[in-house]
């Protein structure tokens, strides 16, 4: 697949700070994340196949990219003691395990609002008889969700494999599983609107 100029610049951005969190994580000792950028170049490759076919918009391919340099950052940037995935952003509610809203809260939403954008592109282009249906937005916004509790396991395995991680306990689950779905529908109702406003007016 020949990449363009701006396809080259993604990738180029991706193997750079994949790179630079990969030598970090060593040099800290922090086996856990050496596994999520394992993954996460499983990813980008599984990405990188269906781009060969479906031609993600740049857009996407950028967003990929920042939830990317977000999930890695909030990993590996230590903050008052801890790492960036526990910085509180805005003390909304609760306390312990129930405090909103947190850096990972954010990133949960953001990154599965994005997860369900590409699978949105991915299923009109695909099946182009769905676009504009209420079919493909509640498909795109439950496969998102999906992924999210497949991420949910990873970081289970995680918890199972390796001592002293900072995935969290239950309701850390729970509210990560939350706001994977808000960012999913949240998306999907963007989508939805913006497709409804390009359509021609009789």
């Amino acid at each position: 697949m020949k990449l363009s100029r701006g396809e080259w610049v993604v990738l180029a951005f991706n193997a750079l700070y994949i790179a630079a969190f990969s030598a970090y994580f060593v040099l800290i000792g922090n086996r856990e994340f050496l596994g999520y950028i394992v993954t996460m170049l499983a990813l980008i490759g599984l990405v990188a196949i269906v781009h060969r076919n479906v031609r993600f918009p740049m857009s996407i391919l950028w967003a990929l990219s920042l939830w990317g340099v977000a999930h890695m950052a909030g990993g590996g940037v230590p903050v008052n003691g801890s790492v960036l995935y526990n910085l509180m952003l805005l003390p909304l509610t609760g306390g312990g395990e129930l405090r909103i809203l947190k850096y990972d809260q954010v990133v949960h939403f953001y990154g599965f609002a994005v997860a369900a954008w590409l699978l949105w592109h991915l299923l009109r282009t695909l099946y182009p008889m769905l676009r504009g249906t209420r079919t493909i937005y509640v498909f795109a916004a439950l496969a998102s969700m999906g992924l999210g509790a497949a991420n949910e396991i990873v970081e289970f395995t995680a918890v199972l494999l390796i001592p002293n991680t900072n995935v969290g306990g239950y309701y850390n689950t729970a509210l990560d599983l939350v706001f994977n779905a808000a960012g999913a529908i949240t998306a999907m109702i963007v989508c939805a609107l913006v497709e409804r406003s390009r359509l021609p007016r009789g």
